[in-house]
Order: structure tokens, then sequence, then C-alpha cells
């Protein structure tokens, strides 16, 4: 395929969203939703020829440049697009979901009044993700990085006249923020180490750098390492991983087609592309890797456990893409980056059918979200329950649905890597397997099965949703169940000629991952359906069993129930003493200094002036008269003089 066609594909939804927004008041609001949705569905046709033609038919990869950026002494960037294995395949995740989100939400927000402004920020969200994966270099990665965080503070925050939806905006916006400073220093030790910010020219001259040490915070450190651990911390931000997570599960509080676009499928996996993308730079480095397989292991069993005892469905599933997302970092720090572009390609499309479900019950249901107040509506919404059995099978890694096989090779490749730290990860996964297998069908028996706990009104108005949802639904489960099989050249790195890089000799695991002795390929399918039996049991055949449970365990409960308390941590740890130190600022710089002695302090001296100079206007004419003769003689004889 022609570059031109790729900057077609990157730039349409840009163009659309400029349409859709500003023009909407001229074309109406139903051809501002076809204006963006159109424009979506043919990238999505683009990107799928692309990945054909690249992926399949084994052209080569595009490196096309569309104009100079920046150029200033030794430092030039150029703004284009490069295209091999791993761009092609993110290209079909963002645009297919993007295009199956589009559709759905006119069916979902048609009685907003604001839709041609929902659906202008959802093609400005793909044209900021499109812009980050088609990146060239790290600068231009940047502006897509940041580009989608703008996206989703506008997406999150789409219902403005909710204090909860602001909060939840500003709260991804200021976290991401933190961890963005990560990449940004990355970029700068990059060019400092490399000459360049280009992702060719940082590869080639990875080997030669990699013996080279810098002074960082007064230590004398590899520079690949330090590069390396900064790019972890910046990931881990859009990612969500343990410890930056806290802005995921808030972000519920926007339409439910923004979490199935940003926080299943796109915006959330940009880390996981990342490391994947520098993979040439980071099998040179040891301590990074293990970090990041560790930070991976920590949120995949971390994030399951809060997920046990949440209530609201969209925050369960949140929860479930944190750890889901902590498997496709440990799989990058065991370099199986293949087996986490596998993982990353197959969640997308069985978490978005997950959101969109449960956003069709919350439609169904007047927008009830509280899974203890739901139940007993399987043959209300039949369509959906069936795609909610198949998102949660997919999810839970049940055969022949897509996670099965790509969660699979995540935990074989980490068994088989040979390392300690590879066997703690496989047990880690493995329990982490039982605990999603166990949440995700919590959902789907509260949601469906058993006796509906809310209004009467409500159920007797329960419906199942129209073509326009369930449509886009279908598709993305048919993508739950063939993409499994679809991917599973993936796992093979040659197939990726070049797109990733894993030093067999260093990192054996994926080579060796088909040969994992049958116990240990099988133990983690017989958690999972262990998983899915005790979640009926104590669900569906001893419902009140789960609250005796979280009685007996009220300690635990508690825990798992406030999310490790992470919130209130940093309430009292950051918020807090932010705060004092503005307020401190605010009394003593703003208004005891600079207002003080500026503009308060000389309208002080006005006033005072004032007041000593007011006796003076008398308003009697001999004292004018007077004081006028006065100045006459002053100035005579100072001229005199």
């Amino acid at each position: 395929m022609p570059a031109q066609m790729y900057f077609v594909l990157v730039l349409l939804p840009l163009f659309a969203s400029m349409v859709g927004g500003l023009g909407h008041r001229i074309i109406g609001e139903k051809a501002a939703m076809a204006v963006t949705t159109g424009s979506v569905l043919i990238s999505a046709m683009l990107a799928l020829f692309g990945l054909v033609n690249i992926a399949v038919l084994g052209h080569e990869p595009v490196d096309a440049t569309l104009y100079s950026w920046i150029s200033t002494g030794d430092f030039s960037v150029n703004f284009g697009v490069y295209v091999d294995k791993l761009t092609s395949l993110m290209l079909v995740l963002v645009t297919v979901v993007s295009a199956m989100v589009h559709i759905y939400s006119i069916g979902y927000m048609h009685e907003d009044p604001s839709k041609p402004r929902f659906f202008s920020y959802l093609s400005l969200f793909t044209f900021m993700m499109l812009a980050l994966v088609t990146a060239p270099n790290l600068l231009q990665l940047f502006l897509g990085w940041e580009g989608v965080g703008l996206a989703s503070y506008l997406l999150i925050g789409f219902w403005h006249h909710k204090e909860s939806a602001n909060a939840a905006s500003l709260k991804a916006f200021v976290v991401n923020r933190v961890a963005d400073m990560g990449l940004i220093v990355a970029m700068l030790i990059g060019f400092a180490a490399f000459g360049s910010i280009a992702f060719g020219d940082m590869f080639a001259s990875a080997n030669a750098v990699a013996g080279q040490s810098i002074d960082f915070l007064g230590m004398n450190v590899p520079v690949l390492e330090i590069f390396g651990l900064l790019l972890l911390f910046g990931a881990m931000g859009k990612s969500a991983q343990i410890g930056l997570h806290t802005w995921l599960p808030d972000a519920m509080e926007g339409p439910t087609p923004v979490s199935a676009l940003i926080h299943a499928a796109t915006m959330v996996t940009a880390g996981v592309f990342l490391l994947a993308r520098m993979s040439p730079v980071l099998e040179l480095t040891e301590v990074a890797l293990t970090t990041i397989a560790w930070v991976g292991a920590l949120t995949a069993i971390f994030a399951a456990t809060i997920g046990l005892t949440q209530r609201d469905i969209k925050r369960v599933i949140a929860y479930s893409t944190c750890s889901q997302l902590g498997y496709m970092f440990f799989a990058c720090g065991v370099s199986a980056y293949s087996a986490a572009m596998f993982h990353l390609f197959t969640h997308g499309f069985f978490k978005a059918l997950l959101f969109l479900a449960a956003g069709s019950v919350i439609h169904g249901l007047h927008h009830e979200q509280d899974l203890f107040k739901m139940g007993g509506v399987k043959r209300l919404l039949p369509i959906t329950y069936g795609l909610m059995w198949i998102g949660s099978l997919a999810l839970a890694g049940i055969p022949p649905f897509a996670g099965f096989f790509s969660k699979d090779f995540i935990l074989e490749s980490a068994v088989m890597s040979g390392t300690e730290t590879g066997y703690a990860l496989y047990i880690i996964g493995t329990l982490a397997a039982l605990l999603t297998a166990f949440y995700s069908f919590r959902v789907v028996f509260l949601a469906f099965h058993g006796k509906f706990e809310g209004p009467k009104e409500v159920y007797d108005h329960a419906h199942e949703s129209p073509l326009v949802m369930t449509g886009p639904m279908l598709v993305l489960a048919v993508g739950a169940i063939i993409t499994g099989f679809l991917g599973l050249s993936m796992t093979h790195t040659e197939w990726w000629d070049g797109a990733i890089v894993i030093l067999e000799e260093i990192h054996p695991g994926v080579h060796e991952a088909h040969h994992t002795p049958w116990y240990l390929k099988y133990l983690p399918l017989v958690v999972a359906v262990a998983g899915i039996v005790a979640a009926w049991f104590v669900y569906v055949k001893k419902r009140g069993m789960a609250e005796r449970i979280a009685k007996g365990f009220d300690s635990l409960y508690a825990i798992s129930f406030n999310k490790w308390y992470f919130d209130e941590l940093y309430d009292f740890i950051v918020v807090r003493q932010v705060k004092r130190l503005g307020r401190f600022f605010w009394q003593k710089g703003d208004v005891g200094t600079i207002d003080r002695f500026g503009p308060d302090g000389a309208a002080w001296v006005t006033r005072k002036f004032s007041a000593a100079i007011r006796p003076l206007q008398t308003g009697y004419i001999y004292h004018y008269a007077f004081v006028l003769i006065l100045g006459m003689l002053a100035l005579m004889t100072w001229l005199m003089i």
C-alpha cells in the first residue's frame, strides 16, 4: 500500500473530527455523526488492507516523511509514518474497535443533546492514537501520547454537569502527566546517548551505546538501563500499572463507549506498544526488563483482587483491564514481546465487547450500574447475555476463545524462560487467572441470573438494545473468537521479521514455550474452570454466600473493596501536602507579599496620600487664590535665583 494511503488513514479521522465538531451547525447532527463514523470505517478498511500487504503478503515496511517538522543544530525531527508488522497490527485494532464504538454510540447516545461534540472527540482520539502508533520517532510518538491524554480528558469529562466526571477527567489528566515526565526525560537521555530520537537510528546504534554509562542522581549507571526504566515509568501511567493505576477506575464516569474505546482496546495499550517498539533497546538491559516483569506481575494479581468485590459493573471490567495489562507487561519483562502483542490484540476485542455489553445492560436497565441491583434479566436481554458469555469466556481463558491462546502463551513463555523470576511470574499469573475467571462470571451471574433486586418499574421496562448497538458487539464477538486462531502465527518471532527483537541466547522463553510440559500448559485452564464453577456456586447456587464470606473476612474484604486504600494513601501523602503548601504560598506569598506590597500596597499608599491632602480641598476661593499667589511667588523666586 503506498505511503499516501497511510497518511489518509491517519489524517481522515482528524478531518472528520474538525468537520463534525466545528461544522455540525451547518451540516446537521446526523451528518456530523455520519462523517465521523464513515471516516473511521474507511480508515479501518485501509488498515486491514495494510495488514494484509505487510504481514501476509510480506511487503516491505513503509517509512515515509510528510514534512520536516523540527530542524535546529544537530537536532532534526520529521513528521511521517513508519508502518511495519507491529504498527499494522495496532492500526487494525485501533480503527476496527473505534469504528464499532462509533456505530454503537449512535444508539447509546441517541438521547444526548451533545452528540456531535461526542463524536468529534471520539474521532480526535482515534487520530491521536493513530499518530502515536505510526510515529517514526519518539517526539511524534509523544505528540500522539499527549494527544490521547487530552482526548481522554475530554471524553471522561464529557458529561461535565456531573462533578464526579469533572474530578475523574482531571485525575486522569494529572496522573498521566506525572508518568509522562518519565518519557520526556527518556527522550532527552535518548538524544544525548544515541544522537537521534528516530527509531531507526536508535536501534542501529543500540549495541554501541550498551557499554556507556552516565552520572544519574549521583550514581554511575548504564545509560540503557536508566533509559529503559524511564520508558517503563512513562508506560506505567498510560497502561495503568500499580501505583499509577488510580485514574483508570474513576474514568468509568465517562459514557460507556468511552470506556470501551479508551480503557479497553486503545489508549491503555499505548504503554505496551511503547515497550514492544523499543524492544531492540530493552533487550540490551537486565534491570529494566526485570523491573518491567515484576511491575506487570504485581499489577495482574493486585487488580484481580480488587475486581472480586466491586459493585459497579464497569469498575469490575476496568480492574480487569488493569490486570490484563499486567500480563502484557510481564510478558515484555521476560522478552515475550510477541506474546504481549498477541494478548494485546485479542484483549482489545473481547474487552471492548465486555464494555459494550455492560453498556447494553446499563442501557436496558435505565442506567443502573450496581451489580447488586441487577439480576434475572437474561430472558429480557438474550443477545447481550450471550455476548457477555463470549467476552467472559475469552477473558477467563477458556478455549476456543481468543484469551485462552494469548494469555496461556504469556504464562508458558514465563515458565520456560528457565529463571526463578519466570517461575514466580508463572505462579502469580496462574493465580490471577483463577481470580479473573471468578470475577468475570461474578458479573455474569449477578447481572443476569437470580432475582432482580432493583425497582420493579425498571425491570418492567428492561429491554434488549437496538441493532445499532448489538451489531457492533456481534462483530467484536467474532473477533473475540477468531483472533486467537489468527494470531497463533504471531507466537513465532520469525513472523515479526524485525518489528520486535528477541535475543534467544539470553531470553529463550518464547522459543521454548511450545515445549511446555502438559501439566504446566493446562494448569491455567483448570484453575479458570474452577474459578467459573466457584462463581456459579457462590452467586447462583448459594446466592447469599458471598455476604457471609465478606463478613467472615471483613478486614480482607475492606482492603479489596477500598482498592487497597491507594486513593486514601495518595490523598494523605500527596494531595493534602500539596494543598497545604498551596495554602501557605497563597496566604504568605500571594496575599501576604505580592498583594500586600503590590496592588494592595499601592492602593493603601494612594488612600493614605489622598486622605493627607484631602483637607487642602476646602472649597473656599480665597484659599485657592492664596495658594496660587504662593505658587507664583515661588516660581518667580526660582527664576530669579
